[in-house]
C-alpha cells in the first residue's frame, strides 16, 4: 500500500493521510536525502549553483512539502495518534538538520562557488542564498570541535521536544477547562451572539444550558461584556494560569520547568557557537545588528509611550469609580470598563459594529481590496481535499490569468486547534526544470463560527487580524522569485516578516474599504458614516495602553535570552516582574503565569525577536504613509509595494527593498502618528 506522503502531488489530500503514514514516509525521505547529498558531493571538485546550490534546493523543497500537511494537522486536528507520531519526527528532523548544517563538506562546496569566480555572475537572489547558507553552516556549528558538534545537536533536539511540548501542554490544558451554567442570570451583560455561541458549544457537547471554555472568542466575549464579576475573575484565572502550577488542571501541564530548560539550552547552544547570549545570537539573521539597538528602540517607544498609557488607566478607573466599582481595577476589570467607557465616550460598542463585518462579506471584499491594489484576481476553488468541512480553498491569477498561488482558509475556533492566527505555507514558489511550482498557503484563525443559521460575525479587530494573516499570506504568494531558500518569506530578516502583515491592517480603517468588507448579515446594509466616524474616533482609544503591553512582552523576552544566569531558577519571573515595574500601568495579580502560556517565544519563532512587531511595525507605518499622500488605491503605488517588496521576497536585505519602495529609510514619526501618540 502506498503512502500518501511519499506519492507525486500537486495538493497534499489530507483525508488520505493517517498517523501511521507519517513516521516511514519521514524515515525513509530523510534517509533518501542524506544519500543524495553524499551523492552530490562524491568526486566533484568544481561545484556551482547546477551541480550543488540547485539540487539542494530540490531536497530541501521535498522534505518541506511532505512535512507541511503533517505539522500543519498537528496544529488543526490535534489527537493523541497523530500527536505521538508527530513528537516522534522531531528529534529525527533535528538531528538531520543539524547533520546538514555541520556538513564540512557541503560547507567547503558553497564556500568554493563563493569564492570562485562564478559568484560574481549569480544575480543577487543567488548570491543571498549562498551568503545566507555560509552564515547559517556558521550557525549551526560546522566550525566547532567534534564534541561541541555533539552537544550542539543534543540541545537541538532536546529545544525541538521542549518547544513541542509546551505547545501540546498549553493546548491539553486550554481544551481541559470548562464551566457549564443553567442559569442565565450568570451570564447577565453578554450579548446575544455570545449567549448563542455559549448554548451552541453545550449542545454540542450534549448539554443543557451555556458550557464556558477557553477558546478566544468566548474567553474575550466574558472579559468584555459580563457584569458577573466572579465570572469574570474565574475564567480569566483560568486563562492566565494555564500550563502553570496555578491552574485547576493537571501539574503534568505545568510549563514552568520546561520555559526554564528551553532558555537555558538557548544560551548554552548561544555559547557554543561564540555569542555572549541568545539574543545575540537571535540577531545574526535579523535587522536589527546589536541588542543595545533593539532595547534602545523599545525604551525610546516606552518612553513615548507611557505618559499617555498612564492616562488611559488614570481615566479608566475614574470612570470605573462613577460606575460603582470601589478602589483600583484588577485584570478582570480592564477589559469590562474599557467597553464601558468607549461606549460611553464615542457611543459605540464592539457588539454594535459585529452585524455590519459577516466573514464572508469581509473576506470577499479583503479580495477586492487586494484586487485593487496589485491587479491580481481570487475565486474560490471548489472540490478541493480539506481537513475540516468549514475549511476554504481560492486561487490568486494575474492581470494576464495566470495563476500566481492558492490558499487554504480555515477561520473558526474549535477544540484541537491550536488558538491564534497564523499563515503557514504548504508549496514555496519554485522553478524547476519543468516549471514553475505555485505557492500554497494555510491560512488559520479562531473566529466565533457560524451559529444555527447565522453566519460568523466579526469584531473589528478580528478583521484587523484576517487582513494581518492575508497580508502574510501574500507576501508568500505573490512572490515572483524562483529560487526556493528566497522565495516568498524563506530569507526575509525575522524583524521584518511583520511589515506586509500589518501594512494590510491599514486598509480595515479606510472610508473608501467599508463599502468593500462591509455589510449587515440580515440586510446588507454598508456600515453607515456616522458608526465609521465614531470607529474613527476611537481607533486610538487606550492606544498608550495597548503600546506599552506589547513593549513589556518585546522587553521581557529579550531580556530573558540577553541575561539568563543559570544560578537563579526564578529569573523568568524576576526579569518578568522587573520589566513590569518600569513598563506596566495595569496591576498584574499575583496568580498571573502569562510567560506559561507564551508560544511566541517558547513553542514558535519568536525567541528574542518578539520585539519584531514593533520593529517591522515602523516600516509598515511609514510604508502606508505613502498611500496616505498619494490616495488608498493609488494604482502606481500599490504596483510600487508589489514590485519591491512582495514580488522579492527575500532576495534582497529588507532595507534595501523598503528603500527602493519607500525612496529613503525609515522613520519613526509614522507609527508614533498613527498610534494616536506625540512624536
Amino acid at each position: 500500500m502506498t503512502n500518501p506522503l511519499l506519492e507525486e502531488f500537486e495538493l497534499p489530500s489530507f483525508s488520505a493521510i493517517k498517523a501511521a503514514n507519517i513516521e516511514p514516509a519521514i524515515n525513509q525521505l530523510l534517509d533518501s536525502n542524506k544519500k543524495k547529498i553524499a551523492s552530490l558531493l562524491e568526486g566533484q571538485t568544481n561545484y556551482n549553483w547546477d551541480n550543488l546550490v540547485y539540487p539542494m534546493e530540490l531536497i530541501d523543497d521535498h522534505l518541506s512539502r511532505v512535512w507541511s500537511p503533517v505539522s500543519h494537522l498537528n496544529s488543526v486536528m490535534n489527537n493523541d495518534e497523530w500527536r505521538e507520531a508527530y513528537s516522534n519526527c522531531l528529534p529525527k528532523l533535528s538531528e538531520y538538520s543539524t547533520e546538514i548544517g555541520q556538513n564540512k563538506k557541503l560547507y567547503l562546496a558553497y564556500r568554493s562557488i563563493k569564492e570562485g569566480g562564478q559568484y560574481r555572475l549569480l544575480k543577487t537572489a543567488q548570491k543571498k542564498i549562498i551568503d545566507n547558507a555560509l552564515r547559517d553552516f556558521e550557525l549551526s556549528g560546522v566550525a566547532l570541535d567534534e564534541d561541541k558538534k555533539q552537544r550542539y545537536m543534543d540541545i537541538s533536539q532536546a529545544l525541538s521536544s521542549l518547544t513541542n511540548q509546551f505547545e501540546e501542554n498549553l493546548m491539553d490544558a486550554t481544551n481541559a477547562w470548562d464551566k457549564h451554567v443553567v442559569d442565565i442570570a450568570e451570564l447577565a451583560g453578554l450579548p446575544d451572539s455570545t449567549i448563542d455561541l455559549l448554548h451552541q458549544t453545550a449542545k454540542q457537547k450534549d448539554k443543557e444550558g451555556w458550557m464556558l471554555t477557553l477558546e478566544f472568542p468566548c474567553y474575550m466575549a466574558l472579559m468584555t461584556y459580563a457584569d458577573n464579576r466572579e465570572l469574570r475573575y474565574e475564567i480569566h484565572h483560568a486563562f492566565v494560569t494555564r500550563a502553570s502550577e496555578q491552574s485547576t488542571g493537571d501539574i503534568a501541564w505545568d510549563n514552568t520547568e520546561i520555559m526554564a530548560k528551553i532558555v537555558g539550552l538557548r544560551d548554552e547552544k548561544a555559547k557554543v557557537l561564540g555569542f555572549e547570549s541568545y539574543a545575540d545570537l537571535s540577531l545574526a539573521t535579523k535587522m536589527a545588528e546589536k541588542t543595545s539597538d533593539v532595547l534602545g528602540f523599545l525604551n525610546q517607544l516606552a518612553e513615548r509611550s507611557l505618559p499617555m498609557a498612564k492616562q488611559d488607566v488614570a481615566e479608566l478607573t475614574e470612570f470605573a469609580n462613577q460606575q460603582g466599582h470601589a478602589g483600583d481595577l484588577e485584570s478582570w476589570d480592564v477589559a469590562y470598563f474599557s467597553e464601558k467607557l468607549r461606549e460611553a465616550r464615542y457611543k459605540i460598542s464592539q457588539e454594535e459594529i459585529k452585524p455590519y463585518f459577516p466573514a464572508n462579506r469581509v473576506l470577499s471584499g479583503m479580495f477586492d481590496v487586494v484586487e485593487k491594489l496589485y491587479g491580481i484576481n481570487i475565486t474560490e476553488v471548489d472540490g478541493v481535499n480539506t481537513w475540516h468541512k468549514d475549511v476554504q480553498f481560492f486561487a490568486i491569477t494575474d492581470e494576464e490569468g495566470v495563476q500566481r498561488g492558492r490558499f487554504y482558509i480555515d477561520l473558526y475556533a474549535r477544540p484541537h486547534k491550536r488558538g491564534g492566527a497564523w499563515m503557514d505555507e504548504c508549496v514555496t514558489r519554485f522553478k524547476k526544470q519543468g516549471g514553475v511550482q505555485n505557492p500554497v498557503a494555510y491560512l488559520t484563525c479562531n473566529f466565533t463560527p457560524p451559529i444555527g443559521d447565522d453566519p460568523s460575525l466579526l469584531t473589528h479587530g478580528e478583521v484587523e487580524t484576517l487582513f494581518h494573516e492575508f497580508g502574510h499570506g501574500l507576501h508568500h504568494m505573490l512572490t515572483k522569485v524562483d529560487y526556493l531558500s528566497v522565495s516568498g518569506i524563506h530569507g526575509v530578516e525575522w524583524d521584518a516578516v511583520e511589515l506586509p502583515s500589518q501594512f494590510m491592517e491599514n486598509w480595515c480603517w479606510q472610508k473608501e474599504v467599508m463599502t468593500l468588507i462591509s455589510g449587515h448579515y440580515k440586510t446588507g446594509e454598508t456600515l453607515p458614516d456616522a458608526m465609521f466616524e465614531k470607529m474613527l474616533a476611537a481607533k486610538n482609544f487606550q492606544s498608550g495602553m495597548q503600546m506599552v503591553r506589547q513593549i513589556e512582552f518585546s522587553i521581557f523576552d529579550f531580556r530573558i535570552h540577553l541575561e539568563y544566569d543559570e544560578s537563579n531558577d526564578a529569573q523568568i519571573y524576576d526579569i518578568l516582574e522587573q520589566v513590569r515595574r518600569d513598563t506596566s500601568v495595569v496591576k498584574t495579580p499575583e496568580f498571573n503565569r502569562f510567560p506559561n502560556s507564551f508560544s511566541h517565544i517558547f513553542a514558535g519563532g519568536y525567541a528574542a525577536g518578539y520585539y519584531s512587531y514593533k520593529w517591522a511595525e515602523v516600516l509598515s507605518s511609514d510604508a502606508f504613509s505613502l498611500f496616505e499622500e498619494n490616495g488608498v488605491f493609488d494604482k502606481k503605488t500599490g504596483r510600487s509595494f508589489l514590485q519591491n517588496i512582495l514580488e522579492k521576497g527575500g532576495s534582497d536585505d529588507a532595507l534595501a527593498l523598503f528603500t527602493a519602495f519607500r525612496g529613503r529609510e525609515p522613520t519613526i514619526d509614522a507609527l508614533l502618528k498613527h498610534s494616536g501618540i506625540a512624536a
